[in-house]
């Protein structure tokens, strides 16, 4: 039990190293492009503001595996919370005593996963960033979705 918690531990923090490292990779890119162009100078207006320039493309790749690391790492830390006497699911083993406060657990994080997938997809698009805003609209809604389905304690 107690090897499988540390092993549990460890990804959950290289997942956090992950996704720092993902952010500093991110920010790396936007310094190396900042002097390019980040439009399109020919074509159709609205074909220039929509299809980015290549290093602006660079940009959103990176911000987007940023995004995606840190959705995993933002569900794992749900299970890990979770774990710990709220959902019952065969795989996670006994989970311990019952937390009592727990009872609004499951639907407080399904709420709080919709709502980063709205602000983090807002801000995505505001920043034409279509890479990161397709992969926060298809990551975070079924991650929510799927925790939504665990059975608890309390249902």
């Amino acid at each position: 039990m107690s090897v499988g918690m540390l092993f549990f531990g460890l990804v959950f923090m290289g997942g956090w190293a992950a996704a720092l490292g993902a952010l500093v990779a991110a920010v790396v890119t936007l310094v190396r492009v900042r002097r390019r162009d980040w439009t399109r100078r020919q074509g159709h207006p609205a074909a220039r503001l929509l299809l980015p320039a290549p290093a602006f493309l660079r940009f959103d790749v990176a911000l987007a595996v940023t995004a995606l690391l840190a959705d995993l790492w933002f569900v794992s830390a749900v299970l890990v919370f979770g774990s710990d006497g709220i959902f019952t699911e065969d795989w996670m083993g006994y989970p311990g005593m019952v937390d009592s406060t727990g009872q609004g657990y499951q639907a407080g994080v399904v709420s709080a996963l919709r709502t980063t997938a709205c602000w983090t997809f807002g801000i995505a698009v505001l920043g034409r960033c279509w890479i990161t805003a397709g992969v926060q609209m298809c990551l975070l809604p079924l991650a929510a979705w799927w925790i939504g389905t665990f059975d608890t304690y309390f249902t």
